[in-house]
């Protein structure tokens, strides 16, 4: 039995964080399905981005859109859908086996929309349209302006991935916006029980930016350097346990358990960012550390290859959360504002995936000539 097929008896399921045309056409992706080894994909403007800019697996999709009228946006989400149709065709037999439980694909609105709800809400409706598959899911960051296009969205039936999640309060705020699209649905009469939404709260990113903070007041010295540092690593996986506790409370109260009575699905926790960034760190810290029931780990190659290889599993994500509670309030002593850290993420996470899709756009300009703008 390989660490994924333990990861699923304990609850949890991994998606793959990547997506690729050649992943899809030379039986690869198929193979990791039959394998066990991933119940779902995720993609983001930077994978595409990868995919597109470094392979030559697109020229040839490209070639009949050169003189099409389309613009660079146009063609890359008609490219985008091609992969994702693919995807979900191949997740299709595990997506109706598992009722609806795994099985998806994910696909990003155009990061440039995150601060537009209406925008946002307009190519979200688009997206779910155009790939017309059962098994997909819409990511729609957790900005400000996405949070009531994550209710409106839930509400008209469409299956939501809320990404760029750093903030337990933002956390807060996204749980509430589903559990208000499930409400005016059955409000107005419609089912509940197809709908799906898993809510991607990033983790590793946490440590880079805390950690980065607390080498300062280790290299400053003091009274409060030995503190930071038995502090470094701790920021990230403290963080996610918290949330999980959130998501256990709100998904076990009153409010949810009368939508439970009308089929709807709770909106399972998606640990995302779960590379390790730091070299000193285990490989495959942010997997082991965050296993718990009713769970998602999106997982890119090279951890999933490290978790394969010599991962273990346990029941992690309830462990110590007094430790999880102290670390945090520790770093409040120390003078490290979570809410700055998990806001100042989101900024940059919105911009890295801008960054990310004007570096993919420009290259479909250049592979499709001048005509494309």
């Amino acid at each position: 039995m390989n660490t994924t097929t333990q990861l699923l008896e304990a609850g949890q399921s991994v998606w793959y964080d990547n997506i690729q045309r050649n992943l899809l056409k030379n039986g690869e992706m198929a193979g990791m399905i039959a394998r066990g080894e991933i119940r779902g994909v995720t993609s983001n403007p930077s994978i595409f981005m990868n995919a597109i800019t470094k392979s030559q697996d697109y020229d040839q999709s490209l070639l009949p859109l050169v003189d099409s009228g389309l613009s660079a946006e146009e063609i890359f989400f008609r490219l985008a859908i091609e992969d994702i149709q693919a995807a979900t065709d191949l997740f299709l037999p595990l997506y109706r086996q598992s009722k609806g439980g795994d099985g998806y694909v994910s696909l990003e609105v155009s990061p440039y929309l995150a601060n537009d709800t209406e925008s946002t809400l307009v190519q979200v409706k688009k997206l779910w349209q155009l790939v017309d598959r059962p098994n997909l899911m819409i990511k729609i960051p957790a900005t400000k302006a996405g949070i009531p296009a994550i209710t409106a969205a839930i509400a008209a039936g469409i299956n939501v991935n809320v990404t760029l999640i750093f903030s337990l309060q933002r956390y807060s705020e996204v749980m509430d916006a589903y559990l208000k699209g499930l409400e005016q649905r059955t409000a107005a009469g419609m089912p509940v029980d197809t709908i799906a939404s898993v809510a991607s709260f990033f983790v590793s990113r946490v440590d880079t930016n805390v950690d980065k903070r607390l080498q300062s007041i280790v290299q400053a010295g003091g009274a409060k350097a030995k503190q930071a540092e038995g502090l470094l690593g701790k920021a990230a996986i403290a963080n996610a346990r918290l949330a999980y506790a959130a998501y256990k409370k709100v998904f076990n109260s009153e409010r949810f358990l009368k939508l439970k009575k009308q089929g709807a699905r709770v909106q399972r926790p998606l640990w995302a960012s779960t590379s390790t960034k730091n070299p000193a760190y285990r490989d495959v810290m942010y997997v082991e550390e965050l296993i718990g029931r009713d769970t998602i780990n999106t997982i890119p190659q090279q951890t999933l290859n490290a978790f394969l290889d010599h991962g273990k599993v346990r029941p992690s994500l309830d462990e110590d959360l007094t430790g999880a509670t102290k670390a945090l309030a520790d770093l409040e002593t120390l003078g490290i504002s979570m809410d700055e850290v998990t806001y100042e993420l989101e900024v940059e996470g919105v911009k890295t995936f801008a960054d990310a899709f004007t570096v993919l756009l420009d290259a479909v300009k250049a592979k499709t000539g001048a005509a494309v703008q």
